[in-house]
């Protein structure tokens, strides 16, 4: 379906646009995100003032490549249905992943519905001090030393996927502990026997895409997927011993695949990714912390198609 833009869809992008700058120079903020795929005219861009401020954010590998390719910086999100806070957190956490923004940096956000063409929103982060949308513990904030941003990314893919689409119209619940995989693994135990145990390293890393119906279709097995650093699937449907980790606070609602992710991090380099089962939220661990959550949209299609119907309306 291609990009529907009216004449005060277009009005409200420029208006957000031409006060953009004023409020990041007012705000301190040392990064603006554009969501690029609600912006749907190429002839209206950000103020020349703030140009060096500016991280595109797609949902789509060829927008992020055309991006690079002009010397643009740009964020690729999971090409899913998110919230407008779902963008924002999505893209802050992959920033920070890469460096590209840093703890106590303030943070524009410009969003919209992706299909809509339209800035509609914006959104003031101070980074690290929002729980909403990440939360730096006091142990460190960043990714572990050695592990690559892609697989994280690969893997918020492939979990972000799940929350929404679940497997063959059923909701699954899934966790993913990515890093220090050598004492993950020292600190788990198979529930079933390893499906890749005895694979080539290349034939069963996360990030060759051939593996993605594999990967969702064994998320359907009780257990975490434990992954090495550079991507390469150790085991999945492995048990993670952590009952020795019994002060750990969580918010309330989180279930047992919660409190293993944030056990499996507190006592090891790790992070972990859960995808909720009842509700498809999925949530990010760090040092015994979750750090964000993204939750999946309620009605995303019905509210869509509503959305859609309403701009036509108007351009006719």
């Amino acid at each position: 379906m291609g990009r529907i833009t009216v004449g005060p869809a277009k009005a409200i992008t420029q208006t957000i646009l031409n006060h953009v700058g004023e409020m990041a120079e007012e705000a301190g903020a040392s990064a603006v995100f554009v969501y690029l795929d609600a912006l749907s005219d190429p002839q209206i861009k950000p103020p020349e003032s703030i140009g060096d401020k500016v991280i595109y954010v797609t949902r789509t590998a060829q927008e992020q490549k055309e991006q690079n390719r002009i010397g643009k910086r740009c964020l690729r999100v999971p090409n899913v249905p998110l919230t407008r806070m779902g963008q924002v957190k999505v893209a802050v956490f992959l920033a920070l992943s890469r460096n590209m923004i840093h703890p106590g940096d303030i943070v524009v956000s410009l969003t919209g519905i992706a299909e809509s063409g339209t800035l509609d929103t914006i959104m003031i982060t101070d980074v690290g001090r929002e729980y909403e949308v990440y939360s730096a513990s006091e142990d460190g904030h960043d990714l572990p030393a050695d592990v690559s941003p892609e697989v994280v990314e690969r893997v918020l893919d492939l979990a972000t996927e799940l929350g929404n689409e679940g497997r063959e119209g059923k909701p699954v619940g899934a966790l993913f502990v990515i890093g220090d995989s050598k004492r993950v693994m020292e600190l788990s135990h198979q529930l079933i026997l390893n499906p890749f145990q005895g694979y080539p390293e290349d034939q069963r890393n996360i990030l060759d895409k051939r593996l993605e119906e594999t990967v969702k279709e064994f998320s359907t097995i009780d257990g975490a997927f434990i992954i090495r650093s550079d991507g390469v699937i150790e085991t999945c449907g492995a048990y993670l011993e952590t009952t020795k980790h019994k002060d750990l606070e969580l918010p309330r609602g989180l279930g047992a695949r919660h409190y293993a992710a944030a056990a499996i991090t507190a006592a090891t380099d790790a992070v972990a990714i859960t995808v909720s089962e009842s509700t498809g939220t999925v949530t990010i661990f760090r040092h015994g912390k979750p750090i964000t959550e993204i939750e999946k949209p309620r009605s995303t299609a019905v509210q869509h198609e509503r959305y859609l119907a309403a701009v036509r309306s108007q351009a006719e």
